[in-house]
């Protein structure tokens, strides 16, 4: 029998969803892994609980009875008090504006229905510990032998320096900074605000085609999300 850690018995998740054999099929597998769960059938529910119990995550189901899980999303982190718990949304299949708007409003990830119950404990999993891994600020990434010295501006592989551009630079460190989180096109562009004068998602595009260029054996490490974004391949932080 697997041998749950400390840490993930004292982490709570907050269920949220108005299926019910949907909030018992992932309360089983994250309690069966050692989390505290805790459940709501609506939005309204959610936020009390939110405020209450304090979760370390939420898993939000977008279509929700009354306020959906969109605008529970924007409560959530609107609230300076709450906005620390993460977020990942349940969304049906396709439904690709609702997941960038979630992702805007500041979710951290998103699991589609039907999902397997296996993934979206691997999702928490991953969730929580990069959630952990930024609560600090690291000067240095190391991946294998990328480093990004966010000092000096430099990207090395191995003992090669690697001549990236500004906007180049402040895009790889956005998304090799939270690796395995997705980014929509307009949170990047957020993030490189200022380098250039008129920066449209397409833009963002060329650029992540040049950084992969760039990056040579490292290239695969930026994922691209179709009709969303990118994410940086999820790397084991030391």
């Amino acid at each position: 029998m697997k041998t749950s850690s400390l840490a993930q018995m004292n982490e709570t998740i907050l269920i949220v969803d108005d299926e019910r054999d949907i909030v018992n099929l992932i309360m089983y597998h994250l309690e069966k892994d050692g989390y505290k769960t805790i459940t709501a059938l609506d939005g309204e529910a959610a936020l009390e609980l939110s405020k209450s119990e304090r979760p370390a995550l939420i898993i939000l189901d977008i279509m929700l009875p009354g306020m959906n899980g969109l605008e529970v999303c924007k409560r959530l982190k609107s609230d300076e008090a709450l906005s620390d718990a993460a977020i990942i949304m349940l969304t049906a299949r396709g439904e690709e504006d609702d997941i960038t708007r979630g992702l805007k409003l500041g979710a951290d990830d998103y699991v589609t229905k039907p999902f397997s119950p296996k993934e979206l404990v691997a999702r928490v999993h991953s969730v929580l510990r990069r959630t952990k891994n930024a609560s600090f600020k690291k000067e240095l990434l190391e991946i294998g032998d990328l480093k990004i010295n966010m000092d000096n501006y430099e990207v090395k592989i191995g003992h090669d320096v690697i001549p990236l551009t500004l906007t180049e630079f402040k895009l790889l460190c956005q998304l090799a900074g939270k690796p395995g989180r997705v980014f929509t096109r307009d949170q990047l562009i957020d993030a490189i605000a200022g380098v250039e004068t008129i920066i449209i998602d397409r833009t963002i595009d060329v650029h992540i085609a040049s950084l992969r260029k760039k990056l040579k054996s490292f290239k695969n490490h930026i994922i691209t999300i179709r009709g969303i974004g990118y994410k940086f391949m999820e790397w084991q932080a030391c």
